[in-house]
């Protein structure tokens, strides 16, 4: 189950909580609020798991492209190498090389761009449902310390 739904399970114990006569307060079982929070964090390593991940591959495909622009690179230089006695076709080579060079750079930056992105856009999901999560909790304990309080 994700986490998001594990706290609507939260709000929905809260909100079938028995009332307290004359207040505002909620009776509700915190052995049930516990279970589901020990859920919770069961859950949360494997989302973190997944943005490292992620992070990762992206990193892992941005070597992968680097090697490549260095063959590919190498490959020019070798040409270029064989056919070094006519100077325009090494110019022309030296050329086609620094092309690929840059477009193997830019191609490069943009999926660390995209990787960045992406983990980042994960972080800010995992860092809402951690908001939510701590208000439910928040929310839950404010109403149990509330039934403590009305008791005394």
């Amino acid at each position: 189950m994700d986490i998001l739904a594990l706290i609507d399970r939260i709000e929905e114990i809260l909100e079938e909580g028995r009332s307290v006569p004359l207040s505002t307060k909620r009776m509700v079982d915190p052995e049930k609020i516990y279970e589901i929070i020990d859920e919770i964090r069961a859950n949360f390593p494997d989302e973190l798991k997944q943005a490292r991940w992620i992070v990762k591959e992206r990193q892992e495909m941005l070597e992968e492209a680097e090697k490549e622009a260095n063959r590919i690179l190498e490959e020019a230089r070798e040409r270029a190498a064989a056919i070094a006695s006519e100077q325009e076709i090494v110019k022309l080579a030296e050329q086609q090389a620094a092309e690929i060079l840059d477009n193997a750079r830019a191609k490069e930056r943009e999926i660390r761009l995209g990787a960045e992105d992406y983990a980042d856009e994960m972080l800010a999901n995992l860092e809402v449902n951690l908001s939510k999560l701590l208000t439910a909790v928040q929310r839950g304990r404010d109403r149990l310390q509330g039934k403590v309080a009305q008791r005394g």
